[in-house]
């Protein structure tokens, strides 16, 4: 009970310790603070090259770490042929019917045609939704006939649950960075449409990031890529210190919201992974003690590629609306310092690997919210997985 215990109450000071820094910040509370969905309510600080060159040098380390990890001290493994039975699997019922309602999510989304338009408004959810049965379709076939749609519908459900509760502090965490991202078309739906329609859409981040996860692990030479890595074993002097420099970063935020709005991605990491650790909870982390770095390798880049479609179907709602786009869940950036080389997308370039940590923070909420409620958060498909559970007691 005491574990649960400090883990609520380190969760409770990640919403907390912002606040305080705010009011000492700001005299009272930050600008826009309350507006839901959130809104643009002052223009950031503009382009630094000095953060510009740090990010640029965080990416280049992490794009090397994923693409060479051999350099990182990881072994090289006999290269895995997929076995034959992969083809004789068809994919599921939901992946056909999902298909074409996806294309006419797409369509209504990005067309001016007049009678889709009164629609526009009501296609993210059906989109995503279609997006992940798609995915979890792909995973059914590739993983002969396992998903979470065919093994683990509850637990897909929880996913879900989860996912909305979680990106609703995500948004609340938004309002002491003075609104890195915010939704111009508020008006669409009164206040409390936002609320339920919002709540809609945010079920469907961790089920699509963990989709996503499930279908990288169906790759044999993917999965068993970082399985073989350098140990690293965080003693508790080390998870003490992380979880104070969680502490610290979380109140300065607050205090310094605009030089330090990336610790929006990364206080939870520290602070609630540290937490679990030091308690004996089995994180994201732990499998690093054994030299295995998959799943939060896999966790993160399927967060990436994720993030592409939700950067590709936001830029099209403005890029095929004429610039003026109605649609409520799209969205802008107002990011300090970095905001600058865009690819095609609203997102600036080094925004993507903000993405690798932001899928981290995900899986932790994840586990967060299971020990705290006591549901079994293993969304691994084999037979041959530990469970969580199993690995704690192991």
């Amino acid at each position: 009970m005491r574990k649960i215990a400090f883990l609520i109450v380190t969760f409770a000071l990640i919403f907390l310790l912002p606040l305080i820094g705010s009011l000492v910040r700001w005299q009272g509370l930050p600008p826009g603070y309350g507006l839901f969905p959130s809104q643009k309510v002052i223009e950031p600080p503009g382009f630094s090259v000095s953060f510009f060159v740090f990010g640029c040098a965080v990416a280049l380390f992490l794009s090397i770490f994923i693409l060479f990890p051999r350099w990182f001290g990881f072994k090289k493994l006999q290269s895995i042929s997929e076995p034959k039975k992969s083809s004789k699997t068809k994919f599921p019922i939901w992946f056909w019917i999902s298909i074409p309602i996806l294309i006419l999510c797409w369509l209504t989304m990005w067309s001016q045609i007049p009678f889709l338009k009164f629609f526009e408004a009501y296609t993210f959810v059906p989109l995503w939704w279609s997006f992940i049965c798609i995915l979890d379709g792909m995973v059914y076939k590739r993983n002969h006939g396992f998903s979470l749609l065919s093994q683990k519908p509850r637990l897909l459900q929880l996913l879900a649950i989860v996912s909305c509760f979680s990106w609703f502090a995500f948004e609340y965490l938004n309002y002491f960075v003075v609104e890195n991202w915010y939704y111009p078309n508020k008006d669409v739906f009164s206040n409390f449409g936002n609320v339920f329609w919002f709540s809609l859409s945010y079920t469907t981040v961790l089920p699509a990031i963990v989709e996503w996860y499930l279908l990288l692990k169906t790759f044999p030479n993917i999965k068993e890529r970082y399985s073989k890595g350098p140990k690293i074993i965080l003693n508790k002097p080390i998870m003490v210190t992380l979880y104070i420099l969680g502490l610290i970063l979380a109140v300065a935020m607050g205090y310094f919201p605009h030089q330090l709005f990336f610790v929006l991605w990364l206080a939870l990491v520290p602070m609630l992974s540290a937490a679990m650790g030091l308690v004996g909870l089995w994180n994201p982390f732990t499998s690093i003690k054994k030299g295995d770095w998959t799943s939060i390798v896999l966790i993160a880049v399927a967060t990436v590629f994720n993030g592409f479609f939700w950067e590709l179907w936001n830029y099209g709602i403005e890029k095929f609306n004429n610039g003026s786009p109605t649609n409520p869940n799209y969205w802008k950036y107002s990011v300090p310092y970095l905001d600058k080389f865009h690819l095609f997308s609203e997102m600036p370039f080094l925004g993507y690997f903000g993405y690798l940590f932001f899928g981290v923070n995900c899986w932790i909420i994840w586990l967060t919210a299971a020990y705290v409620f006591k549901f079994d958060p293993n969304f691994e498909l084999s037979s041959k997985e530990k469970t969580i559970s199993d690995k704690i007691s192991a």
